[in-house]
């Protein structure tokens, strides 16, 4: 069979297609487009719903195609590497196995940002994976294919190793010997002190976040960066007990990429989420997109999906309007009215 990649941009709709399986993109779970970023969906990821779901696969390609299309998002990550080797897979055998279950947990696992902070980051697939990525500079297209053709390769490995048996969560020696590993394995323990680089100009902070279960508020520390250098800053600030001035790790990052695209996230393990930020983030940004005469053809993604549970915030894909200082004067005032609504 023949595959072909095309890659879209982030939140764009797809509908149904023949020959064609769009992935990790597309704002709907049906037959063909299998994707969990819109609040109907579950709180899955998509590589755990190609394989919770395999109808979604199957009864659209009930024959499988001599030339098979894979749409999936521009800079493919974990999760869409993942449902695509699931899918794959999935056309191969017309059933799921228990690797291909191991696999998809994994994934879901990575793409909540929920991996156990007491294995060694140089021993997990998701930050190797995520190290060979950084080592890809090319234009857009050829990173977005090279990043398949990677991942894919690691998706290999992973599901000859599951099928043996063996623990894919962390798992050293299974990369030992191979070139690419090898590197990656170096790239990331190198990572750390990119961390420590991040941290020393880091914006130290204290917020007020509401508890996901709406029920009150906590107190956490957190780091604003402008233009980090580590590629693995989240896993790092988070597991940073020793800096973190409550001993918790950082549970909150901002990452400022260039005064362009902003990242906002926190930590899953602390139990809260930053659900009315989003909001509060976009109307800033129509009120200075119409001051400045810019059309508001995007917006910021608030997380407003289960599987997120608005723990995770990006900036417009065609940058942001709001200049650092706004958007972190915004999270203040989030933080303070958190506070003022749970204090009463």
């Amino acid at each position: 069979m023949e595959t072909i990649f095309h890659f879209a941009p982030y939140g764009q709709e797809f509908s149904p297609t023949p020959s064609t399986i769009v992935l990790d993109v597309g704002l709907k779970t049906v037959p063909g487009v299998i994707d969990h970023h819109q609040p109907e969906a579950e709180a899955e990821c998509t590589a755990s719903l190609v394989v919770k779901h395999p109808e979604l696969v199957l009864d659209h390609l009930k024959e499988t195609p001599e030339r098979l299309i894979i749409i999936t998002h521009r800079l493919p990550d974990f999760d869409a590497i993942s449902a695509i080797f699931l899918t794959l897979k999935l056309l191969e055998l017309r059933r799921v196995d228990k690797a291909m279950l191991k696999i998809a947990e994994y994934a879901r696992m990575a793409d909540s940002a929920s991996l156990p902070k007491n294995i060694e980051l140089s021993s997990t697939p998701y930050a190797l994976l995520r190290a060979i990525f950084t080592s890809i500079q090319k234009p857009e297209e050829e990173t977005n294919l090279d990043r398949v053709s990677e991942g894919l390769k690691m998706m290999k490995l992973l599901y000859e190793q599951a099928s043996l048996g063996r623990e894919i969560i962390a798992n050293r020696p299974i990369f030992q010997g191979i070139d690419r590993y090898e590197k990656a394995i170096h790239r990331v323990e190198d990572d750390f002190f990119n961390y420590l680089e991040d941290l020393e100009k880091a914006q130290k902070v204290k917020l007020n976040l509401p508890l996901s279960d709406g029920q009150g508020f906590k107190t956490v520390d957190g780091l604003i960066v402008i233009n980090p250098k580590s590629f693995l800053l989240k896993e790092w600030c988070r597991r940073d007990v020793f800096n973190s001035p409550l001993g918790k790790g950082f549970s909150f990052l901002m990452s400022d990429f260039g005064g362009r695209r902003f990242i906002i996230g926190v930590d899953p393990e602390a139990g809260v989420n930053l659900k009315g930020l989003g909001a509060m983030l976009n109307h800033k940004e129509k009120e200075k997109r119409e001051k400045n005469k810019r059309p508001l053809s995007e917006k910021w993604y608030e997380g407003n999906c289960p599987f997120f549970d608005y723990r995770i915030i990006d900036s417009p894909q065609d940058g942001t309007a709001l200049s650092h200082q706004e958007v972190v004067e915004t999270i203040f005032q989030f933080s303070q009215e958190i506070k003022n609504q749970f204090s009463k």
